[in-house]
């Protein structure tokens, strides 16, 4: 069962723009604030109590990454907009989860919001939850629904001073906060993979309304990836031919890159709602020809029968003047032409390969 998509939007029915209220589920009981400060050569990781211990790395010449888990917290999120100067438009698409992945430049910092996926505990399942960057000059603030991501590679590359991360500004960090998202992509795909490959192994051997159930549940699946994905290449084309001056020119190269994975994404995603829609037309044959072969049976028998129960009919008439009804082995010859005849139908039935 897919989750629902459309989240209701009633608590912000006739409030002026900018009006911040949480539109989306409450995913954690505490709002969790972490702050990861380095340069090439330092590094501070901490776990804040309040949103105001990162007021102060604002102004520091190091890169810092803010990341807050949580967002039914509606003051965190306007203390954190008045220390950064954050526009409340931006500040309200934070806080509706419904909101369609895109990207904006309010020039002092670039505004990034799109769905990140992975599977439940039922791999059954595709869950999601929105992620938001805002993007400074030495500073990325990542806002989640919930605790629990794919960034800790990242993490682990930036304590571990690996890689590029530590060496470069704020949008490589973005850039690879992007590159995570998209490349988690490819291991969701992966399952739907594999699950339209045994429900067509299944249509093969052994359709039934149960599958057909499980290929419309497939279809929503591609329906709700289609719905996160898609914008993506629109939004990394965006970031990619921005001319913002926070992002610097040696970071495009990788931008390019994640685009190139996105039309991947995008091109999996649509030959897979095509394999799912053949699936369909599939079913429908092979219930069709299952039908078929049952009626030909059932015909077969029939063209048995019919002959068989004229002669039947035709000596049940009792008429006093029918001579083979008084004959003595009138029985056993009308039960051996019965038999005759429908041999010689079984065997023109073979010979026409009905059989």
């Amino acid at each position: 069962m897919m989750q629902r998509l459309i989240k209701k939007r009633s608590p912000k029915v006739g409030l002026p723009p900018g009006t911040l209220v949480h539109i989306g589920e409450k995913k954690v009981e505490k709002v969790k604030i972490r702050i990861i400060d380095y340069d090439e050569t330092q590094f501070e990781e901490k776990e804040a109590k309040t949103i105001e211990e990162s007021f102060p790395f604002k102004d520091k010449p190091t890169v810092t990454w803010i990341n807050i888990d949580g967002l039914h917290q509606v003051d965190i999120i306007e203390k954190l907009g008045g220390r950064f100067g954050l526009h409340p438009l931006l500040l309200e698409d934070i806080l509706n989860t419904d909101q369609r992945p895109k990207m904006e430049d309010y020039g002092d910092y670039i505004f990034v919001v799109l769905k990140m996926l992975y599977s439940g505990e039922n791999k059954d399942v595709i869950e999601a939850e929105q992620v938001s960057l805002i993007l400074g000059s030495n500073f990325v603030i990542s806002l989640q629904e919930r605790e629990g991501d794919v960034f800790s590679p990242i993490r682990d590359r930036i304590r571990k001073s690996k890689g590029r991360v530590r060496k470069t500004g704020s949008d490589y960090l973005a850039y690879a906060l992007l590159d995570a998202i998209v490349d988690s992509y490819f291991l969701i795909l992966e399952n739907v993979g594999e699950k339209i490959e045994d429900t067509e192994q299944q249509l093969a051997t052994n359709p039934s309304p149960v599958t057909l159930q499980y290929i419309r549940e497939l279809k929503n699946e591609m329906i709700f990836l289609r719905k996160s994905i898609w914008p993506l290449r629109e939004l990394i084309n965006g970031l990619e031919r921005c001319e913002s001056t926070l992002i610097h020119e040696s970071t495009g190269v990788y931008l390019r890159d994640v685009y190139d994975h996105t039309i991947q994404i995008i091109d999996t995603v649509e030959s897979y709602r095509d394999m799912i829609s053949g699936m369909v037309d599939i079913y429908q044959s092979s219930i069709s020809n299952k039908m078929n072969e049952v009626m030909k049976v059932l015909t077969i028998f029939a063209s048995i029968f019919i002959p068989l129960t004229f002669v039947a009919g035709v000596y049940g008439m009792n008429f006093e003047f029918m001579p083979e009804l008084t004959w003595r082995w009138g029985y056993f010859t009308l039960l051996a032409v019965m038999a005759l005849i429908g041999i010689l139908l079984v065997f023109f039935f073979k010979r026409k390969r009905w059989l």
